[in-house]
């Protein structure tokens, strides 16, 4: 048994205690000897510097023992952790029992009944421990979820906590409600530091919000996946790899201990390009490529379920339209004017040498992607008089909301953006369903997460996200159960910086449609630094 924990009172103090992520924390002064002997300890840790020490999985606490000895104190929290592993929750039912409790036949009091891809994801959850829900939009993954976490409500002592953001927890009561479950809701600004100790599933809705591993949110939830209280872990999300990049796919698949994710080291290898490179005289661990993405879709199948609306559904369909946008020659003159003065500022400070990173010209891009915006409002205007005109429901979509802004002055309709309150939103939302208005204009990180807006014909992207993952749950928020006639996304272009993006978005997703996709396809992926350079220069 480990000594007692004492608050370390110099540097020169060894203890071990639990890490923001859930991981034993070994701290002491640097000594060969110890240094040595826990680089032999499975499963292996890893080192952090003096400040932070090493972090070993929980796994790891009995060998860490057997080295270390008495010779380092253990801080309660760990201590207690490692009395609930000591003392495990019972066993779990047998997957027949979860299923015949779940009651997948049974009309809901809405009405409602579980379609056949929901049944089939409820048994599907019922027979893992920790998994990935990836459906596309619109397939009613959160019912899915629901109705798997009642049926482990029904056969064990249980709780039910839903990590979700602010504005989606209204809809998750109302879903709760329908099922007849009591739930706990938490936010991804405040997620809870402990569980109870009677066991706990755990539902986390926008799992994206976790892909990127430095993050404090991210930390927070690996550290409830981790806790020896937890009975099941099941992450909800659509883009379950918004950017293409399988870094973002890590920290989901780490918190539902997906083998692969247990040595991020030998992940980061294999999958993300990871190695060693000098930046600015120092050695820098790199890790944003992408590679061997056929191996991580079949070593990942098995824990994520992925479905698309036309394997599932009998959807009307979704098509495409791109408008490019012609401006006059005043507008012309104007829109190249401020172009070149942006991007001749850039190629100055190129010239200075003060440009050093991919991070400027990004930004550079970002500052044309907003212009183009400004000057397309014109052509939108049009377009969305003649689909006013014909008795369409619009949505608009930008990822900036100072053009939304102008064009909310001039053509009316509800705005829903950031910088409005929860409430304020959802009323937003509400009057657009209940046909109070004919047009809804909305940023990508509002609008396009969490809503329903089924009613919606017609979709226009005054400019497109990043990322293949935004650019979904964007037009997904229309296309979804309960919609009526097709839909029709417009796609306004303006200039080499909308190509640019629409090329990138692309690329994006291929990669993703490797890893997710219903079939093998051949993959060519582009340099996006190379692409801002080529942007630049046809600028």
């Amino acid at each position: 048994m480990w000594g007692a924990f004492t608050t370390p009172s110099s540097p020169a103090h060894c203890y071990l205690g639990l890490s923001p992520a859930g991981l034993i924390r070994v701290v002491s002064p640097f000594d060969a000897v110890t240094q040595a002997q826990l680089k032999r300890i499975r499963p292996r840790g890893h080192w952090h510097g003096p400040a932070a020490g090493w972090e070993f999985p929980l796994a790891a606490a009995d060998a860490l023992q057997r080295q270390l000895g008495k010779r380092f104190h253990i801080a309660p929290d760990l201590e207690q952790w490692l009395s609930w592993s000591r003392h495990p929750l019972p066993p779990m039912p047998s997957h027949r029992d979860l299923v015949a409790s779940a009651d997948l036949q049974q009309v809901l009091p809405d009405g409602r009944q579980p379609l056949r891809h929901q049944r089939s994801g409820v048994r599907w959850l019922l027979a893992r421990r920790g998994a990935l829900l990836a459906d596309e939009m619109g397939l009613g993954k959160t019912l899915t979820a629901l109705l798997a976490a009642r049926a482990m409500v029904r056969c064990m002592e249980v709780r039910v906590l839903v990590i979700a953001p602010v504005g989606l927890h209204r809809h998750w009561r109302q879903e709760a409600d329908a099922v007849g479950l009591s739930i706990a809701l938490a936010s991804w600004a405040r997620l809870p530091g402990d569980l109870p100790p009677a066991g706990t599933v755990l539902l986390v809705d926008e799992a994206h919000f976790a892909q990127s591993i430095r993050a404090k949110r991210t930390a927070a939830l690996l550290r409830l996946a981790r806790h020896p209280r937890l009975r099941a872990i099941w992450m909800i999300t659509g883009t379950p790899m918004k950017n293409g990049r399988p870094a973002q796919l890590y920290p989901l698949l780490a918190a539902i201990d997906h083998p692969i994710a247990r040595d991020r080291r030998s992940y980061e290898e294999r999958f993300c390009q990871g190695h060693w490179r000098e930046q600015r005289g120092r050695q820098r661990w790199q890790a944003d490529g992408a590679s061997e993405l056929e191996g991580l879709r079949r070593l990942t199948r098995p824990l994520i379920l992925h479905r698309r609306k036309a394997q599932v559904l009998d959807l009307p369909p979704k098509r495409r339209a791109l408008h490019p946008v012609e401006l006059t020659e005043r507008e012309a003159l104007g829109f190249d004017h401020r172009v070149d003065l942006v991007v001749e500022d850039y190629r100055h400070r190129v010239r200075l040498g003060q440009v050093r990173s991919d991070a400027e010209p990004l930004a550079v891009l970002t500052s044309l992607r907003r212009i183009a915006s400004e000057f397309k409002l014109p052509a939108l205007e049009t377009l969305l008089s003649r689909l006013r005109s014909d008795g369409q429901a619009v949505v608009v979509f930008s990822g900036f909301v100072d053009p939304l802004v102008l064009l909310h002055q001039r053509v009316g309709g509800e705005l829903l953006t950031g910088r409005q309150r929860p409430q304020d939103r959802q009323r937003a939302v509400d009057r657009f369903q209940q046909q109070d208005c004919d047009l809804l204009l909305a940023t990508y990180g509002t609008g396009g997460l969490g809503f329903t807006l089924h009613r919606a014909r017609h979709v226009v992207l005054l400019e497109r996200p990043w990322t293949p993952g935004d650019l979904e749950q964007a037009e997904d928020r229309c296309h979804r159960l309960g919609m009526g006639d097709g839909l029709t996304c417009h796609w306004l272009q303006l200039g080499p910086a909308d190509q640019l993006v629409d090329g990138l978005v692309a690329s994006k997703a291929e990669r993703i449609d490797v890893l997710l996709g219903p079939r093998r396809i051949a993959l060519e992926r582009q340099s996006l630094p190379a692409m801002v350079r080529s942007c630049l220069q046809a600028a």
